[in-house]
């Protein structure tokens, strides 16, 4: 075999009761460069298995009276990274399933050419490659934002943390509450991370954001043809987040023809794609957050009460950060450590004066509001400490209302205009109606000032 067919070397273990096995094996893996250990028992390879880090493994089904199928179930625990190539020769399709059900990579049959040894590990490279690639895309992602602390002087901040990762452990369906930009998304990934569904992927999906046909279709799923654009299948958030969590922002905004289709799911587990006839079943746990009054909701016939009660099964409630002014400089202070490293500066804090202004603002837009002011922050600094005028006007005039005739850009009117109507009504539907637009409208618009 030639050596360039492998550009990263492996560490292999081969274990394999027959000496020829082992040794035209060995030679063939050599040959292509790789670090390769063999041995022709199970506790043998258990031994290596604890004392070397191997990428993959060759592994007989049968050694001697040993199984090699208990054998790969070991070796995975202690193990976890490792990709194992089963091979034998009493090959079936039953053993085949049962050694990839165990957590085989590959399977092989006796006798087998070089060729298709070639082909098993170049696939295993091909894997380990792309896990690379996933684990930096996870670590650049996470560098993207700053890592919210969830410790905090707060009563009612460590009472939600607290009871969080409590819940985290169970199934139970969790109800976060709070204003808009509290948190709530962060509490509900920690929620997730915090559980035995971490490996599995979590789902967001921003009620307000869709059109009621567009957000059953996210959920659920739609069969091609089911409506116009609908050109090719598509499996929905449900079906990708099997085993993992689903997070419903905004819950309250949810469609009240799509409400007993989310109870039935709570329930039962089961659901049909939009025009589909088929019912699926599905393994998801779910977590929503709200902003509204839920129970209000439902007294105006606005939400169903079986919903709200299968929801309300663990209510978390997320105080605003008006009402945690000790937490404000210790939040800004880490986030101006995470936006001033990612402009390659070192801003050591912030002064008196600019710490007076973070302390008295009534943050509207709350933790949200409150990143975006100290990342604009860290790119206007260009000394060693924030000051008020690294800050914008409202906070840095100490929240000086903005009133009609002041001389200041309709963009910055608008602004406070949304902020205070936002921070004076319950629901996104309310204050879109006061504003007089759409919900679609209002969410891009507090993504623009950052509300």
């Amino acid at each position: 075999m030639d050596s360039t067919i492998y550009p990263n070397r492996l560490n292999i273990l081969i274990v394999d009761d027959e000496a020829n096995i082992r040794r035209t094996l060995t030679i063939y893996l050599e040959s292509a460069n790789h670090r390769v250990i063999a041995v022709n028992n199970v506790k043998d390879a258990l031994y290596q298995a604890e004392h070397e880090k191997f990428d993959m493994a060759f592994v007989d089904l049968r050694l001697g009276t040993d199984s090699g199928l208990e054998l790969l179930t070991s070796l995975l625990a202690k193990c976890t990274w490792m990709k194992i190539v089963v091979i034998t020769a009493y090959a079936s399709i039953e053993t085949a399933i049962d050694a990839i059900r165990r957590g085989a990579t590959d399977y092989i049959s006796k006798p087998f050419t070089p060729e298709q040894v070639e082909i098993a590990v170049n696939r295993i490279v091909n894997i380990q490659s792309m896990e690379q690639r996933i684990e930096i895309l996870k670590q650049d992602l996470d560098r993207l934002h700053p890592e919210i602390s969830f410790s905090s002087e707060h009563a009612s901040t460590q009472r939600a943390v607290e009871l969080a990762r409590q819940v985290a452990i169970s199934e139970a369906i969790v109800l976060l509450r709070g204003p808009s930009g509290t948190g709530k998304s962060v509490l509900a990934g920690a929620i997730h991370k915090w559980s035995h569904r971490a490996n599995k992927p979590f789902g967001v999906i921003s009620c307000p954001t869709l059109t009621q046909d567009l957000l059953e279709s996210e959920l659920f799923g739609h069969v091609r043809g089911a409506f116009t654009g609908a050109l090719r299948d598509n499996p929905g958030r449900i079906t990708h987040c099997e085993g993992g969590t689903i997070f419903l922002d905004e819950i309250g905004d949810l469609p009240i023809s799509i409400q007993p289709k989310l109870l039935r799911f709570i329930q039962d587990k089961e659901y049909e794609q939009v025009g589909g006839q088929k019912t699926f079943k599905a393994d998801v746990r779910i977590i929503v957050a709200t902003n509204s009054d839920l129970a209000k909701a439902v007294n105006e016939n606005r939400f169903r009460e079986d919903l709200y009660y299968r929801l309300n099964v663990v209510p978390i409630d997320l105080p605003p950060l008006s009402e945690r002014p000790n937490d404000i400089i210790n939040l800004a202070t880490s986030m101006l450590n995470f936006f001033g490293s990612q402009n390659h500066k070192y801003i050591k804090g912030f002064t008196d004066n600019a710490e007076y202004a973070l302390r008295n603002y009534t943050w509207p837009g709350n933790i949200r509001e409150l990143r975006n002011v100290i990342e604009r922050a860290a790119i206007f600094c260009h000394s060693e400490l924030v000051d008020i005028e690294h800050l914008p006007e409202t906070i840095s005039l100490n929240e000086r209302p903005v009133t009609l005739g002041d001389q200041v850009s309709l963009e910055t009117i608008e602004e406070n205009h949304i902020r205070r109507v936002l921070a004076s009504t319950k629901s996104l539907q309310e204050a879109a109606d006061i504003l007089g637009i759409d919900q679609a409208t209002l969410w891009r618009k507090r993504k623009q000032y950052g509300i």
